[in-house]
């Protein structure tokens, strides 16, 4: 059986497959949460720093503070916000803080990968203050991340096994219901969830699949554990599918599902 990585570690090859598409939803995250200005935020899962920067940027906080188990994925953070952010090394299921220490957690991109999610829901309502806010976001893998989507759906036609490491099936999380549902069990209050699309236009097809050949993420890893003829197969028939517009550019949606609720007063 075919075996699929989700370690993320380096920032470079993140950049260039999903982190450029990431940036765009934050802020649009961000408008939609509408938390005041002079609040203490927490960024589960900081990554390279993409929701941090547009917390900065958007919401006139107190304080930023980010949390990322990839020593490498820190590393691009530092670079980037060293001195606006304080950054901690750990996970979404043991927060490095004190008990109701910031007055809103938010994750970008994360759930969908930690083993124990209620164990995660509850450490963001642990250390976020009364009233405050929790909020995420995860990638609409079975639809209409779209980018994501052709990839598996090419792959899977070439060899019907891999069916098991299309990420629309392996992260059931992340539709509305099941996200509401795991909110509502951690006690929040005033949950809502709304859909977040940003444009993936690519130039041309070399553009949209170069990425795959980073190695970071389960499609990336599949793409570069192929032979190469293997490899040279799975290309063309994601050529012959994707929609390539007639000067050679690709546009293309990346959805994300959204949800924000209130920590009890």
């Amino acid at each position: 059986m075919n075996k699929v990585s989700d370690v993320w570690e380096r920032g470079d090859p993140y950049e260039r497959y999903v982190g450029r598409w990431s940036r765009q939803v934050a802020p649009l995250f961000l408008n939609w949460l509408g938390v005041a200005p002079d609040r203490r935020w927490l960024d589960i899962g900081c990554g390279t720093g993409a929701l941090c920067t547009a917390i900065l940027e958007v919401c006139e906080p107190l304080s930023v503070t980010g949390v990322e188990p990839s020593k490498g994925f820190l590393e691009s953070a530092r670079r980037q916000l060293e001195g606006r952010v304080r950054f901690y090394q750990g996970n979404a299921t043991t927060i490095p803080l004190e008990d109701s220490s910031v007055d809103v957690v938010v994750s970008g991109l994360v759930l969908n990968f930690v083993p124990d999610h209620a164990a995660a829901l509850a450490e963001m309502v642990r250390v976020t203050g009364k009233a405050g806010i929790v909020g995420a976001y995860v990638w609409d893998y079975a639809e209409k991340m779209e980018l994501m989507r052709h990839f598996w759906d090419a792959a899977v036609q070439l060899d019907p096994s891999l069916a098991h490491l299309d990420e629309g099936l392996r992260f059931s999380i992340c539709k509305p219901q099941p996200l509401t549902e795991l909110f509502a069990a951690a006690k929040l209050e005033h949950i809502e969830v709304r859909a977040i699309d940003v444009p993936t236009p690519f130039s041309s097809f070399d553009d949209y699949w170069q990425p795959f050949l980073g190695g970071q993420g389960s499609a990336p890893a599949y793409a570069m554990s192929l032979e190469e003829s293997a490899r040279v197969r799975l290309m063309e028939s994601l050529r012959e599918r994707i929609p390539i517009q007639a000067d050679g550019s690709i546009s293309m949606i990346a959805r994300a599902w959204a949800i924000r609720a209130q920590v009890a007063d």
